[in-house]
């Protein structure tokens, strides 16, 4: 009878031993893997979209004001357009707004018209403030034909500024067309230039 006992409990001892070890066994294989790792660097810098007008002076006349024209008159401000970022653009775009405004810029027909040239060289000016006139020892292109003078996001044409570092010798011409009768008399408008470049379209870098 006591032998009895002895053997049933020295068969659990064994069986607890057994799982003991199975155990261990299990924990091994959980953490025993093989790993490889290897990295490598990179840099992404973006670019600058920048369209820029020439210094006061020759290089920019537009802030130089016109008094007392009549219809018939024509105003001739020189300006350099410049792509000074390090994109090339997919389009360059003038907005002119009046800050002052009256019939001289509202009237589509009869009011100021403006008109863009582009000079594959200086313009070599003449005459005295205000009134500038210029001729091209190159080239003329139009930049842009003559229409009225207020309009938002009007496509400007045959420019080298659309490629970076490229330069535009511009000629603006603003008009009051003969048809002009006295009811433009006596009237003021101050208007403002926006250039707007637009970055290239997207490609594979």
């Amino acid at each position: 009878m006591d032998l009895s006992l002895k053997s049933t409990s020295g068969k659990l001892l064994a069986s607890a031993a057994l799982l003991g070890v199975t155990a261990s066994i299990a924990g091994l294989g959980t953490y025993g893997a093989f790993t490889s790792t290897t990295s490598a660097d990179t840099s992404v810098s973006s670019g600058s979209v920048t369209i820029a007008l020439g210094a006061a002076g020759a290089d920019n006349r537009l802030s130089v004001a016109a008094t007392g024209i009549v219809p018939g008159d024509t105003i001739q401000r020189a300006v350099t357009l410049s792509n000074a970022g390090d994109q090339n653009l997919a389009r360059v775009a003038l907005t002119t707004t009046a800050t002052t405004s009256s019939k001289l810029d509202t009237d589509p027909a009869n009011g100021l018209q403006i008109a863009i040239d582009n000079c594959s060289a200086p313009w070599t000016e003449s005459g005295t403030a205000p009134a500038y006139t210029y001729t091209c020892s190159g080239s003329t292109t139009s930049v842009l034909a003559t229409r009225a003078v207020l309009g938002s996001d009007v496509a400007l044409a045959n420019l080298a500024s659309l490629t970076k570092s490229g330069t535009d010798h511009l000629r603006v011409t603003l008009s009051l067309p003969t048809a002009a009768d006295n009811s433009f008399q006596g009237l003021t408008s101050k208007l403002n230039l926006l250039f707007t470049g637009t970055q290239r379209s997207g490609t594979n870098q």
